[in-house]
């Protein structure tokens, strides 16, 4: 039987407040146990709850750059469970009456076909604690630091149909927080992680099979390894003829296998309520339209006036518009590169550009493992290369070179290019009489083209760079050869 596989995704992002959800307790990483939780994160008897409006702002702020419906009026609500981390006993979190309704989020998959991915639900809440095992010796420590910190969870619907669709979903979810400033995506630090609900069934059924959530995954690798596991074990046990139990599930990656945690909570279990220590949250039209107009252009847009008004391929501006910093990048080379051309073609200098920075400078990152807002290359130096490239003064593989010195730190390109002699050769006849006599050392090769042999000009052009040390101008020289070995 083939199958087919359904996937969730619940996502945490942590909000980029200074301060926790309820209480002005810092949210810093990093700090020694227990010395970032103030008397209401431990739950000291008579403490208050106080919303933070830059948490709500930044839920408002997600939820107009997925087109949801941010609700006017939305309502906190106690989820009641016990673990140690969870000193109250309850989790304040939105049920009913979540800040943001609906949604969509666009997503490019690895062959780059698009897709749209539904959201169900973006919910305001405080995080748990954490709990320690390591090193107490068969106790465990609780570290209250996280209690409280700002979450907004953004529930998709069911709509991927694979492990890959799922992480494409999740990278581009990740770019879209950290694009409109609501979460840094810190996955080594927790502050984006995602729980994957899978179910398999028949290819062509209709019918949602029993789901198994897989919590806390930290990182894109682990998504896919996680989610191509179980959907493997639900299938393995559907074709033998067992049952699917619903149930949560951890990842361990070390065995490269899901297993059982606990049996599958409902919504009943928590026993929601609306939180009687706070007031409906409400949101005045006023409050929603200034947030609106502080949001920067979002990726699809972007995207879609890069292609049409620079005229980049899909693959380009997609790439391009990946990050927020990439983007910004990009357009000051393209700002810089028209300051240093005083004039040109705009959509040949955009293509040059997005050349550049999608190709050398995004290969030199990835080698050295930075982001390109660390970039020892600066936006308006990589400009000023490629306009030596385009007013003939350097070829693209001597740009290279050039390119490699400017990140190792040896200065601008104008100055590398002037102390190394790398100035292209454009002088007519100089390249004629290197050429003349590449020519007449060569006769055999010379018979050869004439021949038929077009191969054998690529000889010649070697040799003509050769004997320029790669500094002859190659549409001249390649112009010259041809003139020349016509007879």
């Amino acid at each position: 039987m083939d199958w087919e596989t359904v996937i969730g995704l619940e996502t945490h992002a942590q909000l980029s407040t200074r301060s926790k959800m309820f209480s002005g307790a810092a949210t810093a990483f990093g700090a020694a146990p227990n010395t970032q939780a103030c008397a209401f994160d431990i739950a000291l008897p008579g403490v208050l709850p106080v919303p933070n409006k830059g948490a709500v702002e930044r839920a408002i702020r997600f939820g107009l750059a997925v087109g949801g419906e941010v609700r006017r009026r939305s309502v906190f609500a106690r989820k009641n469970y016990f673990y140690p981390d969870l000193p109250k006993g309850y989790q304040i979190s939105q049920f009913e009456a979540p800040i943001v309704q609906g949604g969509a989020l666009r997503i490019v998959l690895p062959d780059g076909a698009e897709k749209t991915v539904r959201l169900t639900r973006a919910h305001l809440e405080e995080d748990a604690g954490k709990s320690l095992h390591e090193d107490f010796h068969g106790m465990s420590g609780i570290d209250l630091n996280r209690a409280g910190t700002p979450l907004l969870e953004i529930v998709s619907e069911p709509d991927m149909r694979s492990a890959a669709e799922a992480v494409a979903y999740a990278k581009a979810l990740h770019a879209l927080v950290r694009w409109i400033d609501i979460c840094d995506g810190n996955m080594q630090e927790g502050s984006f992680r995602c729980d994957a609900n899978v179910s398999v069934r028949p290819a062509g059924s209709d019918t949602l099979g029993t789901r198994c959530e897989i919590k806390n995954l930290n990182s894109f690798r682990f998504l896919e390894r996680a989610i191509e596991y179980e959907a493997r074990r639900q299938i393995a046990i559907c074709e033998e003829g067992g049952r699917i139990v619903q149930e949560t599930r951890l990842y361990d990656p070390d065995r490269d296998e899901t297993r059982s945690m606990r049996s599958k909570e409902e919504a009943h279990d928590y026993r929601y309520f609306p939180e009687p220590d706070l007031p409906p949250l409400e949101v005045t039209d006023a409050w929603l339209a200034a947030v609106g107009a502080a949001l920067p252009e979002l990726p699809a847009a972007k995207r879609e006036r890069y292609e049409r008004e620079l005229a980049l391929p899909a693959h380009d501006a997609i790439t391009l518009t990946a990050s927020r910093d990439t983007a910004a990048y990009f357009e000051e080379v393209v700002s810089g590169l028209a300051e240093a051309e005083q004039g040109g073609e705009a959509q040949a200098r955009a293509k040059a550009a997005a050349n550049w920075v999608a190709g050398e400078l995004a290969g030199a990152l990835n080698r050295a493992g930075l982001d390109i807002a660390r970039s020892p290359v600066k936006a308006r130096d990589l400009a000023r290369l490629i306009a030596r490239i385009r007013d003939d003064t350097i070829s693209g593989k001597i740009a290279k070179e050039v390119f490699d010195a400017m990140w190792a730190g040896e200065g601008a390109a104008d100055a590398i290019i002037e102390r190394r002699g790398l100035r292209q050769i454009t002088d007519t006849g100089a390249l004629e009489a290197i050429i003349d006599g590449i020519v007449a050392a060569n006769p055999a090769q010379v018979a050869e083209y004439r021949s038929g042999k077009e191969k054998a000009f690529n000889f010649f052009v070697g040799q003509a760079m050769k004997a320029t040390k790669g500094k002859g101008n190659p549409v001249q020289v390649t112009e010259i050869l041809k003139r020349k070995l016509a007879g």
